[in-house]
Formats: structure tokens, C-alpha cells, sequence
């Protein structure tokens, strides 16, 4: 029901007036300053209370702004409508997945995403055929799962949301059942996590070895892969603990917290590039079967490579990465076009070419 509306919606459109839009929040600028590069009007729609850094600070990146109560209002047929109104093609980041919520986002918001929309959700880990499915069908080495607490004979890593802000996950770390249940039973004591979010808590394997987010694109017209870019995570409260001498950081003995809030640039080894290569490769032709047309667009594989020169994959952001750094700190791009491109330049780039070649619905869902 939702591809036909969406491809009804894409014959209504003047090619002449594509608009680009995303909602105010995550990665907007990046994505609106893209487009801007490639020549496209842009649409942003903010929540009010929130939305100074668009109306007011980065306001020159904007020529429309559709101003909410908030944000989950975006599904609502007179919001869909006045994207549609706009011709807009909409980027979907992950706070649009949040507010939004995925149910209204694959049945009500029929506004085209440059993106698969039915991917969206393989981000959680509690949905059948998510991220972990997907990369294990693809072949992609991953730490190992621990199905109970009762299993833990190395260090893992503990995910699970936090109590207030459900978007956050307050990561823990444990080497034993009994280091746990210690660490559980202190993060509910003081207000961090919940019961319940604890027993659909995944218990991973902790990886030793150097943090990458690979970030890339694929292209439906032309079927090739580009990587933009590698990023780290800034975190906090881990971040600033970790800067703290060792003794220092046994004194205090809180529960960190990693709470992104940044990101870094960075670059790998050029030896070590092909088996990154190979990983997104394998991840795209799998999503392809599970989830035609497959992994459109801005996609990122969250991972670490040890000291065997492995790459492990922990993590999948299905949709744009919310990492501004790698335009101007990667190279990767840049040896492919011969000059800088980020997320937000690629997925213009991506619109403009599928509009000249009468192709804009195979770029959409």
C-alpha cells in the first residue's frame, strides 16, 4: 500500500522543484548543507522549543521550516502534505526514527525517503531480521551473544536504555555473572536503568581493538558502494573519566555512562581498506534479499579491528550517520571524485543524478 502511494506522490512531482528535507535534529545541518551544494532547496521540520539552531543560528541552510508541537506530529496527514506540497524528498536520521516511530513511519508518513524506510527498525535489537540477523546471514564476523547473564565468562559489554531517555543506552561493563548482577542492581539503585529495560538487555561480547564507524553509501543507480569515512564517538561521561589518571578513576567509582555527544575523524591503515570494503559489500547484497530494493543510501557499520587485523562489526546505523567530521577530516571521498564529499553532498548528488535520468523512484521508498 505504502510503495504505491509513494510512487504516486513521485509522479506528482515537478522535477524542476525537488526539495530536500529532514527533520531538526541529529544530522540536519549536514544533510541541508549538502544539498545546498548540489543546488537544491531545503525543508526542515523542527520542533518548537528546539529549533533556534535551524530558525535562528543556521537559518541561511533553510528555505522552508514546518514548526511542530512536536516532532512525532510529523506522520499527521496535514504535515505529510505540506512536504508533499513541497516536492520533498525526506532523509530519514535516527531521531526521526525515534519520534516518529517506525510503525507510523512504514504506514502513515507517505512522503519518499531517500532510503529503505522497512530498514529502519533493524536498528533495534529486540525485531525480528534486525541488524544482528542481517549481519550474520551476510557472513560478517561479530561478537559473540550471550543469551543470559549465567553465560558471561569474559568481558562483555551490556546494552541496555536508559530509565529517562530511552534514545540513550547506559553501556556497562562485566567479566562474570556476579559482576553483573553488582553493576544491574547499582545502575537501577540510583535511577539509571529499569528492571524491565535490564531483562531485554543484549549482553555482548566486549571486542579488544582499535573503534572505526565505517561510513558509506550505496548507489541504486550504478550499484557501487563509496566509503565517506571513518569517525569515533565522543562520549560522555566515559570520555571525561577516561581522562583522569587510573587512580583517580578507582577513587571516584561511578557508573560511566556512554552518552555519544561527538565525533572525531579518522583514517585506516590503506592495507586494511579492502576487508572494510568486503563487510559493507556483504551487507548490502544480503539486504537486497531480505529487504528489497536493499540498503539505500547512507548506511554505517559500527565496529573494531584487533590486534589480528580482524574487523568486527557490532553495530548497524541503517540510515544517515550522525557524523559531520568525515567531510572535512576524510580523504576517501575525495580520491573517488576529486573532491570532498559528505553524507550530505552524496545523498544530493545521489537525488539529482536519479532526477535527470527519469529514476528518482528507485532511489525512494
Amino acid at each position: 500500500m505504502m510503495d504505491k502511494k509513494i510512487r504516486e506522490v513521485i509522479e506528482s512531482y515537478d522535477p524542476h522543484r525537488i526539495r530536500i528535507g529532514v527533520l531538526g535534529s541529529h544530522s540536519a545541518l549536514e544533510i541541508a548543507s549538502g544539498a545546498k551544494q548540489e543546488g537544491f532547496e531545503t525543508v526542515v521540520v523542527c520542533q518548537k522549543g528546539r529549533d533556534k539552531t535551524y530558525t535562528k543560528y543556521y537559518r541561511n541552510l533553510f528555505d522552508h521550516i514546518i514548526l511542530l508541537d512536536k516532532f512525532s506530529d510529523i506522520t499527521s496527514e496535514g504535515n505529510v502534505k505540506k512536504l508533499t506540497d513541497l516536492c520533498t524528498i525526506f532523509v530519514p536520521n535516527r531521531s526521526f526514527s525515534v519520534y516518529a516511530g517506525y510503525e507510523s513511519i512504514e504506514e502513515e508518513f507517505a512522503v519518499p525517503l531517500m532510503g529503505n524506510r522497512y530498514m529502519l527498525r533493524t536498528e533495534e535489537r529486540n525485531t525480528p531480521r534486525n541488524q544482528q540477523y542481517l549481519l550474520q546471514k551476510a557472513g560478517i564476523a561479530t561478537p559473540k551473544i550471550f543469551r543470559s547473564p549465567s553465560e558471561i565468562d569474559r568481558l562483555v559489554i551490556v546494552k541496555v536504555p536508559e530509565k529517562e531517555r530511552a534514545i540513550e543506552r547506559a553501556f556497562f561493563y562485566a567479566s562474570s555473572p556476579e559482576e553483573y548482577e553488582k553493576k544491574a542492581a547499582e545502575r537501577i539503585s540510583k535511577g539509571i536503568i529499569s528492571e524491565e529495560a535490564l531483562r531485554h538487555a543484549v549482553i555482548e561480547e566486549y571486542v579488544i581493538g582499535a573503534k572505526f564507524n565505517a561510513n558509506f553509501f550505496w548507489s541504486p543507480l550504478t550499484d557501487e558502494i563509496d566509503l565517506l569515512g571513518f569517525d569515533r564517538r565522543v562520549q560522555t561521561d566515559l570520555d571525561g573519566v577516561l581522562d583522569l589518571p587510573a587512580s583517580e578513576q578507582l577513587e571516584l567509582n561511578i557508573p560511566t555512562q556512554n552518552i555519544e555527544i561527538g565525533h572525531m575523524g579518522a583514517t585506516m591503515r590503506e592495507s586494511q581498506l579492502e576487508k572494510v570494503f568486503t563487510a559493507a559489500e556483504r551487507f548490502v547484497e544480503i539486504c537486497k534479499k531480505e529487504y528489497p530494493p536493499g540498503m539505500i543510501g547512507l548506511f554505517a557499520l559500527q565496529g573494531a579491528v584487533t590486534k589480528d587485523l580482524e574487523f568486527y562489526v557490532f553495530d548497524v546505523s541503517p540510515r544517515v550517520p550522525g557524523c559531520p567530521c568525515v567531510e572535512p577530516t576524510s580523504p576517501y571521498m575525495k580520491y573517488k571524485y576529486g573532491f570532498e564529499v559528505g553524507p550530505g553532498r552524496r545523498v544530493a548528488m545521489e537525488i539529482k543524478q536519479a532526477v535527470k535520468a527519469g529514476r528518482l523512484a528507485e532511489v525512494v521508498t
